[in-house]
């Protein structure tokens, strides 16, 4: 992720990039995020995210709204980039799931809150609002006050 960032920025000409750039910088940076975005993110990084995530790959084809088997074709594509649309939503899934794993001990206690009931969210699973960028701000609202102890 460091290494695209880098270069995605240096090519923008704004070069704000430091050298030592870890994940969590990135998520800082919103004009690294739109420029990625625009630019549009490879399969191969795509892979890398989706390796650090407790998403199954049925999640991510629901969540980009495409079939699995079009998610399947993709990664058999060399060089393939995804779209714009799809590329923000890959990121603001990397995104709660970086701030989710940091908020609990484990993936796997992540994705075993994501799904289940969540009484401060009209209980529903948090990962079904996942699908849509307000559903996703009230997850990462929500993941905000458990970290700071305040329970619904």
């Amino acid at each position: 992720m460091a290494a695209y960032a880098y270069q995605l920025d240096t090519l923008s000409g704004f070069e704000d990039v430091k050298k030592e750039f870890n994940y969590s910088d990135f998520f800082e940076n919103k004009m690294l995020i739109i420029h990625t975005i625009r630019k549009c993110l490879p399969y191969s990084l795509f892979s890398k995210i989706q390796s650090l995530a407790p998403f199954k790959e049925e999640d991510w084809a629901s969540y980009l709204n495409i079939s699995t088997k079009t998610l399947q074709r993709n990664r058999n594509t060399p060089d393939f980039f995804f779209k714009p649309i799809h590329t923000e939503k890959i990121i603001e899934l990397a995104e709660v799931t970086h701030f989710g794993k940091d908020v609990f001990d484990s993936a796997q206690q992540f994705y075993r809150w994501l799904n289940t009931p969540c009484f401060a969210l009209g209980n529903l699973k948090p990962a079904e609002l996942l699908k849509d960028s307000y559903g996703k701000d009230l997850v990462m609202a929500e993941l905000n006050r458990i970290e700071h102890g305040i329970f619904a």
